[in-house]
C-alpha cells in the first residue's frame, strides 16, 4: 500500500511543479478538455447551455439594477458549475464501478439533487426579480 501511495504523490507532484505561465496554460487546456467532454458526452449539460444561450443575453437586456443583474448571471454560472461537478462525480463512480452499489446510487442521488436544487435556485432567484 505504501509504494502505491508513493507513486501516486510523485505522479500528482509531476502534474503540481508547474508555475507560472505553464501551470496557467495546463490548467487551461485541461479546463477546456472538460468543457469539451461535456458538451459532447452530457445532455444536461448541453441543455443547460442551451438555457444559459437564452438567458444571459437576456440577463444583460433587462432593466435592472447591476447587483440584479450579476444575481441573475451568477445563478446560471452556478447551475453549470454543478453540472459540471455532478458529472464528474457521475464518471469517477463509473469508473471505480459500474456494478450497482447503494454507496454510487446515494452518491449519484446527491449530485443529481445539488443540480435540481440550482435549477430552483434559477426560478427563485429570476423569478425575485422580474416578479
Amino acid at each position: 500500500m505504501g509504494d502505491n501511495h508513493t507513486a501516486t504523490s510523485s505522479q500528482r507532484s509531476l502534474y503540481k511543479r508547474r508555475g507560472g505561465a505553464g501551470r496557467l496554460l495546463f490548467a487551461t487546456r485541461n479546463s477546456l478538455a472538460g468543457l469539451r467532454a461535456a458538451v459532447q458526452s452530457e445532455a444536461a449539460f448541453r441543455q443547460l447551455l442551451l438555457l444559459s444561450v437564452v438567458l444571459l443575453p437576456l440577463a444583460m437586456v433587462l432593466e435592472v439594477s447591476r447587483a440584479e443583474r450579476a444575481l441573475l448571471v451568477a445563478v446560471v454560472l452556478l447551475a453549470l458549475i454543478v453540472e459540471l461537478l455532478n458529472s464528474a462525480l457521475e464518471a469517477a463512480v463509473d469508473r471505480i464501478s459500474l456494478e450497482e452499489h447503494p454507496l454510487s446510487g446515494q452518491a449519484k442521488d446527491m449530485g443529481s439533487a445539488a443540480q435540481m436544487l440550482a435549477l430552483i435556485l434559477i426560478a427563485a432567484v429570476w423569478g425575485a426579480i422580474l416578479l
